[in-house]
C-alpha cells in the first residue's frame, strides 16, 4: 500500500490511501499503530495530524531500516515537539 508516509523525523499513515487491512498494527517494532476505533484516548490528535501531513510527507515505497536511535525514542513521551514539517 502507498498509505506510509516519511517526513524528516516523522512517519504518517494517509487516512485516504489506507484501506484498513490492519496488516500493519502487529508490524509495527514501536506499537504505534492502531485501528481508528482504539487509538488511546491521549493520541486521538494524532488522528488530525497524520491527515494534515500525509500530503505534505513522501511516499515510502520500500522497507528501510531503523534510524539508529529508534530504541532510545521508543515510547518516550513529549516527543512531538521536536516534529520537523
Amino acid at each position: 500500500m502507498d498509505c506510509f508516509k516519511e517526513g524528516p523525523n516523522f512517519l504518517v499513515i494517509d487516512p485516504d490511501e489506507c484501506i484498513d487491512c490492519a496488516v500493519c498494527i502487529p508490524e509495527c517494532p514501536a506499537n504505534a499503530i492502531f485501528a481508528e476505533e482504539d487509538v488511546p484516548a491521549d493520541q486521538v490528535h494524532f488522528i488530525a495530524l497524520n491527515a494534515e501531513l500525509s500530503p505534505v510527507f513522501k511516499t515510502i515505497t520500500r522497507s528501510k531500516d531503523p534510524l539508529p536511535d529508534a530504541d532510545e525514542w521508543n515510547g518516550k513521551p513529549g516527543k512531538l515537539q521536536y516534529l520537523e514539517r
